[in-house]
């Protein structure tokens, strides 16, 4: 069969995902080995830094993720902590396990407009078990100043 995902579609063939652990699939992202998930693309973020238990993602919102009140959507900053602390859950999962998310918690601590400049979002796992794994993270603006952190839950699973 073939995969529902063209090359090119910023998803990784399969047979690759099963092969490897998260950490190595993450670093081999991180050097462009592995295309960048499309999501990324379309907010213009990415990978920073990557190491067991911690990813580290960065990018700048344009105005195209700018809301009717005039500053940059939620759920910008949302999905760059949900991919921050999936991507740190990843990096600790052994070849052949995949996650995805049950649970996602955001507090929102200001506002960002294009004056935040460029934001740096880190996850970190805290419990990272068989069925389940739990990773916090926080995003920061180019003055260090915090935007938002989060909390997640993740079911782990066999691929």
């Amino acid at each position: 069969m073939d995969s529902l995902f063209p090359p090119g579609s910023g998803v990784a063939p399969p047979e690759v995902l099963k092969s490897i652990s998260g950490l190595e699939f993450m670093r081999r992202m991180l050097a462009g080995e592995l295309p960048a998930p499309a999501i990324a693309v379309t907010l213009g973020f990415g990978a920073a830094s990557v190491e067991r238990g911690k990813v580290v993602f960065s990018g700048t919102p344009g105005a195209n993720a700018y809301n009717p009140m005039g500053v940059i959507h939620g759920g910008y900053a949302a999905t760059m902590l949900d991919s921050c602390m999936g991507c740190a859950v990843m990096t600790a999962l052994e070849a052949g396990t995949g996650y995805t998310t049950l649970e996602l918690k955001v507090s929102y601590v200001r506002a960002l407009d294009l004056r935040s400049g460029e934001l740096r979002a880190t996850g970190r796992t805290l419990q990272v078990g068989r069925r389940a794994a739990f990773a916090e993270g926080e995003i920061r603006d180019a003055s260090d100043r915090l935007i938002a952190h989060g909390t997640t839950t993740c079911l782990v699973f066999p691929l």
